[in-house]
C-alpha cells in the first residue's frame, strides 16, 4: 500500500511539473515599431481559451483599438500571431519573461520585442483641426453597393451631395495601397474625410466606401490585386448610374491617391463614361520602379549608409525580376539567396539586425503575393495612352513614396496624345499632401493639418472649371 500511495505521490508531482512548467501568455504585451524614425506603439491582448490563444491588436497611436487577429499559435516558445485583412504577421521567441521578434506587414519587417504590462486604455484622440464636425452644410448618406463580377460582394460607403446644387458632378474616391476604410484612415488622420468635405462644400458630390475586406464592406483583400479593386471601382460607376435624381451621371470623375493613381487610369481606358482623372500621387512608371526609387529614399532618410543603399538596390533589382517572373520554389529559392547575400555584404549594424531569417522569409512571402506580382508586372503607361477625359495628375515636393519628377514626367509620357492635360507639384508637400519638413513616414502622424489647403483648392478649382 505504501509503494501506491508513493507512486501516486510521484504521478501528481509530475503533473503539477509539467503544469507549473507551461507558460502562460494570456495578457497584454507592449513594443514599439521603429519606422523611419517614428516609434509607433504596438500592444497584443492575448486571451487563452479551451480552443487555444485568441488575439487582439492595438495602434494607440493611430487609435486603433481591439482589432481581432485571425490566428495566434504558441508551441515551443514560439508565438506566431497573423491578421490577414492588413496583412501582418507576428513571429517572436519566447525567453526569459519576453518575446522577442519580427513584425511583418505589406513587404516589410521589423523588429519587435514585447515586454508584460497593462491592458491599454482607450485614447480619446482628439480630431485633427480639418476634420468636418457635424452637422455638415451638406447631405451624407450611407449607401451600399454591389459588385456583380466579383462574387457579390456588397461595398458600404458615404455619398456626399452638396445643397442647392441641381445634378452636381461626382467624384469616387479611389484608396492606396493596402485595407483602408473609406476616410483613408491612417496614423491618425482621415484624408478622404477631409477632401470629401472640401470638395462637397464646393459644389461636388463624393462617394467614398470602404476597400473590400475592410470595415464594412465584404469581401477578401489579401488576396486581390490593382485589376480586381478596379473591378470595385466600376462597381461603384454603376451604382451611381442608378442616382440620376442627386448627381449627374455624365460627370462621373474619379479621384485616385497613390495606388488609386495607378487604378483610375485602368477604369478611365476601358470605360469612356469616365468623365475625368485626379491623380493624386499615382505613379507613371512601372511597380519596379516605383519599389526601387522609394526604398532608396527611405533608406536615406533613414540614414543609411549609400554603400549599404547601392547594394540593396542592386539585390532588390534582381528579387523584383525574379518576382514578376515568379515559377514555384525555384524563384523562391534564388529570391532567398539574394536576399542572404545582404547579410554579408551590408555594413550597417541597422541592416544587419533586421535581416534575420524570419524576416527574409517575410519578405519572400509579399513578394509572392498576388498584388505584388501584379503591381510589379504593369507598366502605367499601357493605361495612361488610352485615357481620353481630362486629368489632372498632382504630386508633394517631398513625396519619398512615388518620387514627384519621375512619376509625373511618366504621367505627362502617357498622356501627351490627351488634350486635356494638368499637371502640377506642390512645394514642401509630402505623400499625403501635408505641408512637410522633410517628407519622411515619421512626420506623417506629427503634423496637424491632414491635406494642405492649397492642393484642396486646386482640385475643386480644376474640377468645376470644366465641370
Amino acid at each position: 500500500m505504501q509503494s501506491f500511495f508513493k507512486l501516486i505521490f510521484k504521478l501528481v508531482f509530475f503533473l503539477a511539473s509539467i503544469i507549473a512548467s507551461a507558460q502562460d501568455i494570456s495578457g497584454t504585451w507592449k513594443g514599439e515599431l521603429s519606422v523611419q524614425g517614428m516609434e509607433l506603439p504596438i500592444v497584443f491582448n492575448i486571451s487563452q481559451s479551451d480552443n487555444g490563444y485568441t488575439t487582439t491588436l492595438d495602434s494607440p497611436k493611430q487609435g486603433a483599438y481591439d482589432m481581432p487577429t485571425d490566428q495566434t499559435t504558441f508551441e515551443e516558445n514560439k508565438l506566431t500571431i497573423t491578421y490577414g485583412q492588413i496583412g501582418m504577421e507576428y513571429t517572436a521567441t519566447f525567453s526569459d519573461g519576453a518575446f522577442k521578434g519580427t513584425f511583418s506587414q505589406a513587404g516589410q519587417s521589423f523588429p519587435l520585442d514585447l515586454k508584460k504590462g497593462e491592458k491599454e486604455e482607450k485614447e480619446v484622440k482628439k480630431a485633427k483641426p480639418q476634420e468636418p464636425k457635424k452637422p455638415y452644410p451638406y447631405a451624407s448618406e450611407e449607401v451600399n453597393f454591389t459588385n456583380k463580377s466579383a462574387d457579390n460582394i456588397k461595398f458600404s460607403g458615404t455619398l456626399t451631395l452638396p445643397t442647392n446644387v441641381k445634378n452636381p458632378p461626382v467624384v469616387i474616391l479611389i484608396t492606396g495601397s493596402g485595407p483602408q476604410n473609406r476616410d483613408e484612415e491612417l496614423l491618425g488622420h482621415k484624408p478622404f474625410l477631409v477632401l470629401a468635405d472640401h470638395l462637397t462644400r464646393q459644389g461636388i458630390a463624393v462617394l467614398r466606401y470602404d476597400d473590400r475586406g475592410t470595415a464594412k464592406s465584404e469581401g477578401d483583400f489579401s488576396s486581390a490585386t490593382s485589376f480586381d479593386f478596379a473591378s470595385d471601382v466600376e462597381a461603384a460607376m454603376e451604382y451611381l448610374q442608378t442616382r440620376s435624381d442627386v448627381v449627374d451621371i455624365n460627370k462621373i470623375g474619379l479621384v485616385g491617391h497613390s495606388e488609386g493613381g495607378l487604378i483610375a487610369p485602368i477604369v478611365a481606358a476601358r470605360n469612356n463614361k469616365v468623365a475625368f482623372c485626379v491623380l493624386l500621387a499615382g505613379p507613371g512608371v512601372d511597380g519596379k520602379e516605383v519599389l526601387l526609387t522609394q526604398g532608396k529614399r527611405a533608406a536615406e532618410l533613414e540614414g543609411y549608409p549609400a554603400s549599404d543603399i547601392a547594394i540593396s538596390q542592386e539585390v532588390s533589382a534582381k528579387v523584383f525580376d525574379i518576382c514578376a517572373n515568379h515559377n514555384g520554389e525555384e524563384s523562391n529559392k534564388q529570391m532567398k539567396e539574394l536576399m542572404e547575400s545582404l547579410k554579408t555584404r551590408m555594413t550597417s549594424p541597422k541592416a544587419k539586425e533586421e535581416l534575420t531569417d524570419v524576416a527574409i522569409n517575410r519578405q519572400i512571402k509579399m513578394f509572392t503575393s498576388p498584388w505584388m506580382q501584379a503591381f510589379l508586372g504593369y507598366d502605367p503607361q499601357t493605361s495612361l495612352k488610352k485615357v481620353n477625359c481630362p486629368v489632372l495628375a498632382v504630386n508633394g515636393e517631398k513625396d519619398f513614396q512615388v518620387l514627384p519628377k519621375l512619376n509625373l514626367d511618366g504621367i505627362k509620357k502617357g498622356l501627351q496624345h490627351n488634350k486635356d492635360v494638368t499637371i502640377k507639384e506642390f512645394k514642401d508637400l509630402n505623400h499625403l499632401f501635408q505641408t512637410s519638413k522633410t517628407g519622411a513616414l515619421s512626420e506623417y502622424s506629427e503634423i496637424e493639418e491632414t491635406f494642405a489647403p492649397v492642393a484642396l483648392n486646386f482640385v475643386s478649382e480644376w474640377i468645376n472649371t470644366r465641370f
